[in-house]
């Protein structure tokens, strides 16, 4: 009897085990990923307080769920979305988890607009009406840190894949915006992926999200094993294991405890000896499998715990709200006088208006490029901080690193990475140099660069609008690799921000845009006028002052125009290409540039928009482009500004940097940045 009880205590002991399994699976699946805050602050003890403590239920029978609370100005609008793969269970688990932590933790205190993203499922509210509505940004991103070993077989397998689950997402049914499937890579290897958008946006606008998270893959992700990309309105992920459930149902049955063996009260001693061995072998039969089984179970849980840590360790978590400190950016300027051996000339590599530039290298063996500025600058020491903490946060591969900064008196280092080729401009614009862009190298400086602006203007939570935008500010890494550098006259936009006027102009002559030059109004669409310059510029390795006063035209846009509208447009290609170039990708960049340069804001391209259109030719508008914007008979007093990379400026007087006043024709004195919020 005493067997048949510890056999019984110890299946209600199983019991207990596997549903204290579940319950970890179930805990441990809710890995917290990010939040964002938005939007003005309610008060404490407030009608929108309490509108938004209602707001959500317990209990959800749906994966995905909406309401709305409250009278205006109180509304309180909210939504949870649960990943489509997971069951219903799972879902209700991520919910209470969420909204529990929402309410204790308070993610974003007091904010009236909040998103929060755990691993399979979102929560977001708002006092602003935003269902049905898609937006884009700000995405987030995880990157696996392990490298896939044939890249160029890869991509081509990754973008059907993609774009494959895209079209799917958009069908109708009961997983509405929401696809998983799998590719073979080679007999042994899947590639695995996952897309979905919240159930209340259209598929057109499901459709045009996704491609626009895909956009951002190039320049986070490149040749990774796996990434995922999550933002407010869809979300998309690949690996090479299975990350998704397979098979859904809509709700977890719950385990049953065994029911007790009962024996005869009444037996004679051959029954009693008869049921005792029955009942032995009945024990070995029933407890050694079970023993097996918890071994097992045990083996299996550790396993998956170890493995989880594992994939989790091999990603990197990449976005603008990982904590930047002042201090943690701060170096002694012992340390950096001594890695630049005192500032030597020896090495100097170029000088600009705000300072000089000098390699370094760190105790740690890190090569770098220290900014020196100007001890006339006039920027306070808080304002110098501020400035720098901003422009760290900013981290994407097309972007040249902060590595920190240096202040002891008057003195203020700026502290780079070190790019061992310089600027484009040196390549660019040298006659021996400049051969060694290939058509190849230059269509990957284009996409590159074009890479580096979206996440600017569309990727960081901090919208940046760069404002001088030139071959100079363009570095170039060991590999060849563009990154954007010089923040120095950069203007920050909250993300709902289109446009802004200044009266103070600053910026590189020839690359501006005409309503910045004219009126002082300057947007995202600034930045693309100048990347149709440098594209221009690229291709066909002109100056863009170089016309200046000579016969062939008036600058770089007639000369490109003037072809373009002849059907001699392959003409204005670098010689040094010769025919090594895809005259179907130089056309379609040329077609780009002048779209890029159009005079009428509204006809300029995004550039995600960009992106698609230097991928796919049939992305572009036949009907345009129009005429550029001209700036013949322009008059702008110039005076030398800075750039805060570090390669030495090399224009001439019709191509220097700029500051001056709107209508005015003095020059209004330099300043180091206007890298403010706003």
């Amino acid at each position: 009897m005493g067997c048949f009880n510890l056999v019984s205590i110890f299946f209600i002991c199983l019991f207990c085990f596997s549903n204290l399994l579940i319950t970890i699976r179930y805990t441990t699946a809710q890995e917290y990923f990010n939040h964002l805050c938005l939007g003005a602050n309610y008060t404490n003890g407030s009608k929108f307080q309490s509108n938004l403590n209602i707001l959500f239920p317990s209990i959800i029978q749906n994966r995905y769920y909406n309401a709305t609370v409250g009278q205006s100005p109180d509304t309180v609008y909210g939504s949870i979305q649960c990943r489509g793969d997971v069951t219903l269970d799972a879902c209700q688990n991520c919910v209470q988890m969420i909204t529990q932590v929402n309410k204790e933790f308070d993610n974003c205190p007091n904010s009236k607009q909040a998103i929060v993203w755990y691993d399979t499922c979102m929560l977001r509210y708002s006092d602003q009406d935003y269902f049905t509505i898609m937006l884009e940004g700000p995405r987030y991103y995880l990157v696996n840190r392990n490298n896939v070993p044939n890249p160029s077989q890869f991509k081509p397998i990754l973008n059907d894949l993609l774009t494959g689950l895209f079209g799917e997402a958009g069908s109708s049914g009961f997983y509405t915006n929401f696809a998983t499937a799998d590719k073979d890579i080679t007999n042994r290897t899947k590639l695995y992926g996952l897309v979905q958008c919240t159930a209340d946006i259209p598929s057109s606008s499901c459709s045009r999200c996704l491609f626009r998270a895909m956009d951002v893959l190039p320049g986070c992700c490149d040749g990774k094993e796996g990434a995922r990309v999550i933002g407010p309105s869809c979300m998309l992920r690949y690996e090479l294991y299975s990350f998704y459930e397979s098979t859904i149902t809509s709700s977890t049955p719950p385990l049953s405890s065994p029911t007790p063996l009962k024996l005869p009260s009444s037996t004679n001693t051959t029954v009693a000896n008869a049921n005792k061995n029955n009942s032995s072998k009945l024990t070995i039969s029933i407890v050694v499998p079970s023993v097996v089984a918890l071994v097992f179970a045990i083996a299996s849980g550790f396993f998956c715990f170890r493995r989880k840590r594992t994939q989790k360790k091999k990603y990197n978590y990449v976005d603008d709200e990982t904590p930047v400190t002042a201090e943690s950016l701060q170096f002694n300027f012992s340390t950096i006088s001594a890695a630049t051996d005192n500032f030597s000339e020896a090495n100097k590599l170029g000088e600009g208006g705000f300072g000089s530039v000098y390699k370094g290298t760190l105790p740690d063996g890190r090569d770098i490029a220290v900014k020196r500025l100007s001890k006339y600058s006039g920027q306070g020491d808080h304002e110098f901080k501020n400035e720098v903490t901003l422009v760290a946060k900013l981290q994407h591969r097309n972007l040249v690193n902060l590595v920190g900064f240096s202040l002891a008196g008057e003195e203020k280092l700026l502290i780079y990475e070190y790019m061992p080729n310089a600027s484009l401009d040196q390549f660019l614009f040298d006659p021996t140099k400049c051969t060694q862009l290939d058509w190849e190298r230059r269509f990957k400086i284009i996409a590159g660069i074009s890479r580096g602006l979206v996440y600017l203007h569309e990727e960081s939570r901090l919208k940046i609008i760069h404002r001088d935008l030139k071959a100079s500010n363009i570095l170039l890494d060991m590999d060849m690799n563009p990154k954007i550098a010089d923040f120095g006259m950069a203007r920050l936009f909250v993300h709902d921000q289109t446009q802004e006027r200044t009266s103070k102009i600053v910026g590189t002559y020839g690359y501006m845009a005409p309503e910045y030059i004219m009126h002082g109004h300057f947007s995202v669409k600034s930045d693309v006028f100048s990347f149709g310059v440098l594209i221009l510029e690229i291709l066909s390795g002109h100056k863009n002052s170089s016309f200046y006063q000579s016969d062939v035209a008036q600058d770089l846009l007639s000369y490109v125009w003037r072809h373009w509208n002849d059907g001699s447009a392959i003409e204005i290609l670098d010689p040094t290409l010769k025919d090594t170039y895809s005259r179907n990708e130089v056309v379609r960049c040329i077609h780009v540039a002048l779209l890029c340069v159009q005079e009428n804001i509204a006809d300029r391209p995004t550039m995600p928009t960009v992106i698609h259109m230097l991928n796919s030719y049939s992305a572009t508008d036949p009907a345009l482009p129009l005429s550029p914007a001209f700036f013949i008979g322009s008059t702008v007093n110039m005076e030398p500004q800075s750039n805060l990379g570090y390669s030495e400026e090399q224009g001439s007087s019709k191509n220097e940097s700029v500051t001056s006043e709107v209508g005015a024709g003095s020059v209004n004195g330099v300043t180091i940045s206007e890298l403010d919020p706003r």
